[in-house]
């Protein structure tokens, strides 16, 4: 279980039309209020009021403090900056009263400040006009002056946090969703996570979720949380529980409802999983014959063979295919080669065997390719152009037919090795769009000191690959490689260089298929 994810939905279903309410539970959502006020009195000699807003609410004919504003120094119209939270439940009758007094000494009792007048209302005729603008009056009932109080009526910016309990008993974060904003009924994105985070890979281990109002100084205001398990996520609806006002309040419920909308626990399969599977890397390579790499004969061409028996273009292919070699089991690999002429009638051909039977371009294992290759060059000569889109149409043809597989049985990997700039780039970029959408990926190496920049083009690892036609390549299939980077290198960092990205292609093609590792489909 540690390799697999859980792929979580969930949305809190809050108000009394959003379904959150089952059997005799309340609806309780937060809400959150703004004060704004207009032409107070002004009770300073020297200078003009410095008020501040005091909120109440009525326990047992009793007000009790909610919570206090900023002061406005020297200001009869305030725009306050803090925001009271309340508790807003439709069942009940919530009476409230808004207090303006003038700041008078650095205390926190209240008879010790100049009282500037007060409003009172219930949190429901808040809620239902949504902004309130009203007179404020003294204690006597009289009016304050031409004082007035507006009230605006806000949402909570609620977002929420998955904790893990760790084997010390300490709770850890794990997962934490974005913050939607100005709403009672989010709807929060689905997201992924590995199981192994976020329960240690065991279903049954305790996992907290807290809900929480977002407050850009920090200051979260905490919702509700609630427990669950891996296993017990099937419970879909989870009451949002606020420990401290349960203890304080007997008829409290709760703080809303979490609604988890779906949750699934998927086999996240890796590359090994698919080798293991039965998977078989289908490898080809394409060489480049091209006269630009000059007359092999010569100890100046690219495809001059040293008297160790190497050359740039040999040294490629068994860099990179001693490894991917080991993950087909018949090792009967096709090599091909392009921009030659061939005899008898030396037409250019950009698709042959070099091996010259076309219909059997198959070597046995990499040192057949090298062997082939060898006995090839004094047969051809080296013409042009540089085209890539024969042999990658040729490899997707195959690979076309492997789209019916129903497991993840077949990839196909094309290497080709070339010393020049591409002639035919709107058909190679056409032919690659398309092969993005097979079980196919595609390695260029790019032998000699030439201008690899329309190669550099092809890698799409800084801007998505596009058609001609404007279509866009599904995933990025194309690695390529400058071999002058690596001439005094190992061959070895060659190979890890090249292959790097090949077992995320493979992954990320059977996943987007769901296509299980064949030893699996019937589990």
């Amino acid at each position: 279980m540690a390799d697999t994810p859980a792929g979580m939905a969930y949305t809190l279903g809050t108000g009394p039309d959003s379904g959150s309410t089952v059997g005799p539970q309340h609806c309780v959502t937060r809400v959150e209020l703004s004060v704004c006020c207009g032409n107070l009195l002004d009770r300073d000699v020297t200078s003009k009021s410095d008020p501040f807003c005091v909120l109440f609410n009525e326990v047992d004919s009793s007000w009790v403090e909610i919570g206090r504003t900023e002061t406005a120094v020297n200001n009869l119209n305030p725009v306050f900056g803090v925001k009271f939270k309340v508790d807003y439940h439709f069942e009940e009758v919530q009476k409230l009263k808004f207090a303006l007094f003038d700041e008078d000494k650095c205390s926190s009792q209240l008879y010790e400040h100049d009282f500037l007048g007060e409003y009172i209302c219930t949190l429901g005729v808040i809620v239902s006009n949504k902004k309130l603008h009203r007179p404020l009056t003294l204690a006597n009932s009289k009016p304050a002056g031409k004082g007035t109080i507006t009230d605006f009526f806000g949402k909570s910016d609620p977002y929420l946090e998955f904790h893990k309990q760790g084997d010390d008993g300490k709770w850890m974060l794990v997962h934490r969703t974005e913050v939607i904003k100005n709403t009672l009924d989010p709807v929060w994105k689905p997201f992924t996570v590995p199981l192994i985070s976020l329960c240690n890979g065991d279903v049954d281990r305790s996992i907290k979720v807290l809900c929480y109002d977002y407050d850009n100084d920090g200051g979260h205001d905490f919702i509700g949380e609630f427990q669950t398990t891996v296993n017990k996520m099937s419970e879909i609806e989870f009451e949002c529980i606020n420990p401290k006002k349960q203890k304080k309040k007997k008829s409290y419920k709760n703080s809303g409802i979490i609604i988890l909308k779906s949750c699934k626990v998927e086999r996240d399969y890796t590359f090994l999983d698919y080798i293991l599977g039965g998977c078989q890397i289908m490898f080809t390579v394409g060489i480049d014959f091209t006269a630009s790499n000059g007359n092999p004969r010569e100890a100046s061409s690219l495809h001059f063979i040293n008297p160790l028996g190497s050359n740039e273009y040999l040294s490629a292919i068994l860099a990179v295919g001693q490894i991917i070699q080991d993950y087909d089991t018949d090792k009967m690999f096709p090599a091909l080669g392009f921009g030659a002429q061939l005899p008898p009638d030396w037409k250019v051909s950009h698709e042959f065997a070099i091996n010259f039977d076309p219909t059997n371009p198959f070597c046995q294992g990499v040192e057949g390719i090298a062997q082939a290759y060898s006995v090839c060059l004094p047969h051809i000569r080296f013409y042009g152009p540089t085209n890539f889109s024969p042999i990658i149409t040729h490899v997707a043809r195959f690979a076309t037919q492997a789209l019916q597989q129903e497991t993840a049985a077949q990839y196909f990997t094309l290497l080709i090795i070339t010393d020049g700039v591409i002639s035919d780039m709107d058909e190679t970029r056409h032919a690659i769009v398309q092969a993005a959408k097979l079980p196919m990926s595609i390695i260029i190496i790019g032998v000699g000191n030439a201008d690899f920049a329309a190669m550099e083009f092809l890698d799409g690892d800084s801007s998505v690959l596009r058609s001609y036609t404007g279509e866009e390549a599904v995933r990025d299939i194309v690695q390529f490689v400058p071999f002058r980077d690596f001439r005094n290198a190992p061959k070895e960092t060659l190979a890890k260089s090249v292959l790097a990205e090949l077992p995320q292609q493979v992954t990320q093609y059977f996943k987007q298929r769901n296509l299980s590792p064949s030893n699996t489909a019937s589990e």
